[in-house]
């Protein structure tokens, strides 16, 4: 392949060869130029495929390559060659390949210093890809030539990048292969492992030794120490943060190289990586290779070197700081590759050791602290790159061999979190930040879980950790703190909404938050000890606001407003409005078996933020003027609103006092739920800002559905609410914050009182009040059902949209709210209902061409569907099916779905939706609808679906014919007590046949288009009727459908068009063919093999010959994928034989 002094090829020049490069050359730079039109280009591109597609083709672009400077011309004939050894090789006689083989490293060699990079890779990858066909039988020396190239100083770098794309090519092989051949190449390069590593270990090791500053005594070699002498596991760790025993030769300063000798180490280290990620781990990854990898490791932190190459200006210096920095981050990659393996073979296990051992002396280089450096400063002088991939390995550490090592009692787990604790706190940037809060989360999940499963050891544990959680949490604190932070918490951007819904600022106090409840989960006592005081600090700012306001012309002022003393008050606002979300965050570490042992901290925090709500509602913060409006009024509004949603956390807490309480009849808990009311009802007003009004809601909610207590609806504030939202000549709330506290007032009424018995729920009463409530809220919606005497009032129908609009949001939120709720709840709240829903069937047919409308309604009924179906009783609930049966036609689901968009769509899908629920009730109730509801599926919404692209209602018929077979099996197969006793003798009756094939067709069909989500499903849907319904096994589903359904998802798999699925698919083929293995093998494989097109008779025996006859399903879906493999590569081969090309 690479002959030692070979020259290039001498190719005779005729003056049509000439001609051809010249006219190409020409092309090529009109297709690239600016002024050249799409129209031209795509002529152009139609002429170089037309010349590509020619036998011999190849001949003209070895003339060209070898004879053009242009860029785009030799780009062009290398895809010729990738084109013709990818797609058409089977088909070039052998003498050309022989030629090709020959010619094109010839090439390569001649030229490999003066092509530009892009070129010289892709005429490497091209000779790699001929030596993915051919190696070892037919081009024997290619691996042995690129082994000569790394060997010989004059080309190692092109041997290195031949062999970096030939693990990239070669290891994991892209479709075009048979499965058999790719086991033989991953095979072959796995013999040639142990060479390559010991070469790549032999440059690295020349190059750092060639470079290194030797002192009058050389140092011990990279091996010494290490490969002799090995030291147990137990030394290793207790030393595990001491100098490791090559510690001499990581504190020699780091050679300075050569930009040659960087450029050989940078493709040697990637070569490593490339490599690491496929190789097992095994002996042949030796402590010197591991060793050398580290030396390389510290280019990353070596910031002398950068420093210098700044000192002596030239650019050229300042490129090779960067280029030390990228060996750092290679060296650091290599490492990450093995840390990311999960297995590790018990004699790897003591290297593992060594690199954490060289991974923590770095981590203690990085974070040293000297007179010169603040660690953060240092941090900051490190390539962004290289600290990522550092954290990457913190991660690795952490997540995937923590539990490994720190089962050692040597391990020194608490100077490692030390080390991290350094490295997190002074990371230079937010991401960098964040990922390493990510890394305490692991840590803490790590910790729970062990302490968790070893209960018994738990104080021994958390001793051992304290100190480290307590400083984590201190610092956490610190971090979202004004106080403490100001600067970097000033940075975040909290306008930017990201793909969460959330700001910069929000999802850095979330992590933040969610670090602290970790500990506060592991050390409830010390984290509350930790947090409270804090808060307390911020508070008292709050609460000592009340001195400075003034009342001036227009209301109340607050009278700060030095600059320095506004922006104190903002930042002290900012912290409070933190604080007060990582005491909500705290509140479920008070409640269930804990209650009483931590109920007096808890009563502190809960008085703290009754008395802080009131405070806020009672002096009115969010209307006062301040100095600086944009800043202080939105900081008030935050606090008072976050103060509410903080007690609101606290709703689970109040509900285990109030059933203390109840057995105690205590008098504080009594007030401070009345003072919660007295604070909550001033801001359900339409001049309160919505985000303060929502949070005031929220908290009424919680009182009214978690807490319950029976006294709520006696308190004077209850009442001051309850009259505000019936009457009708109030200001009406926003719609959001309207249906919660109509939520709260409906649950007040109709949720059981908790630890009394039913005699005492006081439900006639409460009943009455019920109606009222309900009448009052409906008043005008009652009002536009027509009746015989006054027929409809002309209203503008946008004003008639306004009124159903409101209504029927509000009253559907009440049905959702109880509809989990006892038999009680549900009566009364349907007989206040009664009217109301009477009078949307009414209006139903007036509105069925109003989509907006028709949807709302429908939203309404399936959630009364769903809740109050029982309450609503049969004939009721039959007229309102039977009705939308009737509106329902043909016509009118066309003009639904095809011609008003998403939201007609919407409105089928949700009558899908109802008629599910009615298909999965039990009993006999509505078996009768069962014809006319699948005839509606699929004599009227399928046919118009079908062969529409859009996803739209699709999910919804699909999971609609699922439950009416799921739920209603019998309707089609009559299981008789006869029957299943002789089961395998009596087939199972059938009944409505053509309805059942019917829809087994229709998931078929399903199958063939592309919709990736509707596949998952209705794969899903069939998996689950034959695990809980033994559907393949029927009768009908083996004779007339089953191979049907295995030659579609065969099909599919050999097309790829759902390739994310191929897991679920070959599971299926499995169940589906193991009802009938003697069938599948002995039938339909021959069946399906002949009438498979691409191939020819010879190759489908070796396909059919391949499959083995395994029945277990891991064997059985290898086989099925290898199938599918060869199959698509054996077509692959024949579409590239030239025309009549014989096979033989």
């Amino acid at each position: 392949m690479f002959p030692s002094h070979s020259k290039p090829p001498v190719i005779p020049r005729t003056a049509s060869e000439e001609a051809s490069l010249r006219a190409l050359e020409s092309l090529m730079t009109e297709f690239f130029h600016d002024c050249t039109t799409n129209e031209r280009k795509r002529e152009i591109e139609e002429l170089l495929d037309n010349f590509a597609q020619q036998i011999g083709a190849w001949r003209l672009c070895l003339y060209f390559l070898s004879s053009t400077r242009n860029d785009y011309v030799m780009m062009y004939s290398l895809t010729v060659f990738e084109n013709l050894i990818n797609k058409m090789w089977l088909g070039v006689p052998s003498q050309d390949k022989m030629e090709i083989r020959s010619c094109l490293p010839k090439l390569l060699l001649a030229h490999h210093k003066t092509l530009p990079y892009f070129i010289r890779n892709k005429l490497c990858k091209v000779i790699v890809d001929i030596g993915r066909q051919d190696w070892p039988m037919f081009y024997h020396d290619f691996f042995t030539n690129i082994l000569q190239l790394i060997q010989s100083p004059v080309t190692t770098p092109l041997g290195l990048i031949m062999l970096k794309t030939t693990s990239e090519e070669l290891a994991c092989p892209r479709e075009d292969l048979s499965v058999a051949r790719k086991e033989e190449l991953r095979k072959l390069l796995l013999d040639q492992v142990q060479t390559v590593l010991g070469l790549l270990t032999g440059i690295l090791e020349t190059v750092w030794d060639k470079h290194s500053v030797t002192a009058a005594t050389p140092p011990p070699s990279p091996t010494s120490g290490e490969s002799g002498t090995v030291c147990p596991p137990r030394d290793l760790l207790s030393n595990l943060l001491q100098s490791p025993s090559s510690a001499k030769l990581l504190n020699q300063p780091i050679p300075i190289l050569d930009a040659e000798s960087e450029y050989m180490c940078s493709l040697a280290l990637e070569c490593l990586a490339h490599l690491f990620s496929w190789i097992p781990l095994s002996a042949s990854i030796t402590p010197s290779l591991l060793t050398t990898i580290f030396h390389f490791a510290r280019f990353g932190c070596d910031i002398r070197a950068r420093k210098m190459a700044s000192v002596n200006g030239s650019s050229q210096n300042c490129v090779l700081g960067q280029e030390r920095g990228r060996l750092g981050v290679l060296a650091m990659s290599c490492i990450n590759e093995l840390m990311s393996k999960n297995c590790v073979p018990m004699e790897f296990e003591e290297y593992l050791l060594r690199m954490f051992q060289q991974t923590f002396y770095l981590l203690q280089k990085i974070t040293k602290d000297n007179n010169a450096h603040t660690v953060k400063s240092r941090l900051e002088e490190l390539d962004e790159s290289y600290v990522e991939k550092f954290t990457d390995f913190l991660r690795l550490f952490v997540s995937v061999h923590l539990r490994r090592i720190e089962s050692y009692s040597q391990f020194p787990v608490v100077e490692f979190l030390t080390l991290l604790f350094k490295y997190t706190f002074h990371q230079p940037t937010h991401e960098g930040y964040f990922s390493c809060l990510d890394i305490w989360t692991l840590f803490l999940d790590y910790l729970t879980s062990k302490i968790k499963s070893r209960l018994g050891d738990k104080e021994a544990v958390l001793n051992r950790y304290e100190d480290a959680l307590v400083l984590l949490l201190t610092e956490v604190l610190n971090r979202i703190q004004f106080r403490y932070n100001q600067a970097q918490l000033e940075e975040l951007d909290d306008e930017t909404l990201d793909d969460d819904q959330q700001t910069e600022w929000q999802r850095y106090l979330r992590q933040s938050l969610e670090v602290v409840a970790k500990v506060m989960e592991l050390l409830p006592t010390h984290a509350f000890s930790t947090l409270f005081p804090v808060l307390q600090d911020n508070l008292e700012v709050y609460l000592g606001l009340q001195q400075f306001i003034v009342t001036s012309g227009s209301g109340h002022r607050l009278n700060i407003t030095a600059e320095n003393d506004c922006r104190r008050l903002h930042c002290s606002l900012r912290d409070l409005s933190s604080l007060l979300q990582a005491v909500g965050r705290l509140a479920e570490y008070f409640i269930g078996d804990v209650f009483a042992a931590r109920f007096s901290d808890a009563l502190t925090v809960v008085e703290r933020l009754v008395k802080v709500t009131l405070y806020g509602s009672q002096i009115k913060l969010y209307n006062i003027e301040t100095a600086v409006p944009s800043v202080l009024k939105p900081d008030l509004i935050d606090v008072h609103a976050q103060s509410l949603a903080a007690l609101q956390a606290y709703s689970h807490w109040l509900a285990q006092y109030c059933s203390e309480a109840h057995r105690q009849n205590t008098q504080q808990f009594v007030t401070l739920v009345s003072t919660t009311m007295d604070a909550v009802t001033p801001l359900i007003s339409t001049k309160v800002q919505d985000k303060l009004l929502l949070s005031a809601c929220h908290l009424l909610v919680s009182l009214a559905t978690t807490v319950r207590p029976v006294f709520l609806i006696s308190i004077p504030a209850v009442q001051k609410v309850f009259n505000r939202i019936t009457d009708a000549s109030a200001q009406r709330l926003v719609d959001k914050a309207q249906v919660l506290v109509c939520r709260a007032l409906s649950n007040i009424l109709l949720l059981p009182w908790p630890n009394l018995p039913e005699n005492e729920q006081q439900w006639p009463v409460r009943s009455i009040n019920h109606a009222s409530l309900i009448s009052a809220l409906s008043r005008d919606y009652r009002d536009l059902k027509p009746n015989a005497a006054a027929p409809q009032r002309k209203m503008p129908l946008d004003d008639t949209k306004v009124i159903i609009h409101q209504t029927l949001s509000v009253l559907e939120d009440i049905v959702d709210s109880i509809s989990g709720e006892s038999t009680k709840s549900r009566q009364i709240c349907y007989q206040s209902l009664q009217e109301s829903v009477q009078v949307s069937l009414a209006l139903f047919p007036a509105f069925i061409h109003q989509s907006d409308v028709t949807d709302e309604m429908l939203s309404f009924f399936l959630t009364l569907f769903r809740g109050l179906r029982v309450q609503m009783g049969v004939p009721f609930t039959e007229q309102i099916i039977q009705t939308f049966l009737n509106m329902f036609t043909r016509e009118q689901l066309a003009e639904s779905i095809l011609h008003e968009g998403s939201t007609g769509c919407r409105v089928v899908e949700k009558f899908l939706k109802i008629l599910q629920v009615v298909v999965q009730e039990p009993g006999q109730v509505f078996k009768p609808f069962l014809p006319s509801i699948i005839s509606l599926c699929m004599e009227q919404v399928y046919p118009i679906i079908a062969e529409r692209p859009s996803p739209d209602v699709k999910a919804e018929l699909f999971e609609l014919l699922f439950r009416t077979l799921h739920h209603n099996w019998r309707y089609f197969f009559k299981s008789t007590v006869l029957a299943s006793v002789q089961r395998g003798i009596a087939e199972e009756q059938m009944e409505n046949e053509p309805q059942f094939s019917a829809i087994m067709q229709a998931f078929g069909q399903s199958f063939l288009q592309p919709d990736i989500h509707l596949f998952k499903q209705n794969l899903f849907y069939l998996e689950t009727l034959n695990t809980k319904q033994k559907l393949y096994h029927k009768k009908i589903f083996r004779t007339t459908m089953l191979f049907q359904f295995v030659n579609v998802l065969l099909q599919v798999l050999v097309h790829k068009s759902h390739d994310l699925l191929q897991e679920e698919i070959g599971i299926a083929i499995y169940n589906m063919a193991s009802v009938d293995f003697d069938g599948f093998f002995a039938a339909f494989l021959p069946e399906f093999l002949t009438s498979c097109d691409g191939v020819d008779a010879n190759q489908k025996n070796v396909l059919g010959r391949n499959f083995k006859m395994d029945r277990d399903l891991p064997s059985f879906t290898q086989n099925v994928h290898r199938l599918v493999n060869d199959l698509r590569y054996y077509r692959l081969c024949n579409d590239s034989l030239p025309p009549g090309t014989v096979k033989l």
